[in-house]
């Protein structure tokens, strides 16, 4: 993979304290700096330090790997911590993943200060973001010509090209045969990703139609027919009701057909 990336512009720095240590991640880097130094407004910023520019860059990389696809080429750019900021110097500031935090797209990673210069009987400790473009370029399905809102899509409309697939939320798609006969629910520009997210949901039957129902539990699973109270599209839930009169609701899964987990 492409590892491409480049250094943040300049840092503008403010002090925050914390009132206890933060508890280490397991298998987080660690890094010793002399000189994060802190920077008054109308003061020319300091640059982060080469190693923990380094370490950032590396463990962005590796989070957006987690996730990538085989062949993908991943980049990161680093921008600039906020300019309202002004931190205290530190010798030991590590780098993190905030929790729940996903490394693709436009992100962030943690930086916090260990062990701060001595001015004090505690030294000064701080907790900051710094914002991150991850780009993941891999080949995807695209629009091969403008498409607007409500297009049936088709294989014709369709092709594949490499595109920054971190951009932007959605699943994309590798097989335009997966798309046919889907409609869109926002337009596509030229050479712009489909994504699931711009994808009219499918209906699988509509009101009043009999289904088949498959419920399934621990070791057993029993199928019979029902209608259907609701439309069923792709995924959602759905109430049908069985010749009994007996009403259970599952998950639309195909055409005419409803899941049931029991």
């Amino acid at each position: 993979m492409d590892q491409n990336a480049q250094a943040p512009a300049a840092v503008h720095a403010t002090q925050r304290r914390q009132s206890r240590r933060p508890t280490l991640a397991s298998g987080v880097l660690l890094l010793t700096v002399a000189g994060l130094c802190a920077s008054l407004p109308g003061e020319a910023a300091a640059d982060l330090p080469a190693e923990l520019v380094g370490h950032v860059q590396e463990l962005a990389l590796s989070g957006a790997r987690a996730g990538a696809p085989q062949g993908a080429r991943v980049s990161v750019q680093l921008g600039a911590l906020d300019s309202r900021l002004r931190l205290a110097p530190c010798r030991e500031v590590q780098p993190y993943l905030p929790q729940g935090q996903r490394m693709w797209g436009k992100t962030r990673i943690g930086l916090r200060c260990l062990d701060g210069a001595r001015t004090g009987p505690s030294g000064a400790r701080w907790n900051v973001t710094l914002p991150v473009q991850v780009m993941v370029h891999a080949r995807a399905v695209v629009a091969a010509q403008a498409l607007p809102a409500g297009t049936t899509l088709s294989a014709a409309l369709l092709q594949t090209a490499e595109v920054d697939i971190a951009a932007e939320m959605g699943q994309v798609f590798l097989d335009t045969g997966l798309l046919e006969g889907r409609s869109l629910q926002r337009p596509l520009v030229p050479g712009e990703a489909v994504r699931s997210s711009d994808l009219k949901a499918r209906r699988w039957f509509a009101v009043g139609e009999r289904v088949q129902v498959l419920a399934s539990g621990r070791g057993y699973a029993v199928s019979g027919e029902a209608q259907a109270l609701e439309p069923g599209f792709d995924g959602q839930n759905v109430r049908v009701r069985f010749e009994n009169g007996r009403t259970v609701t599952g998950r639309a899964v195909g055409e005419r057909r409803v899941e049931v987990l029991l």
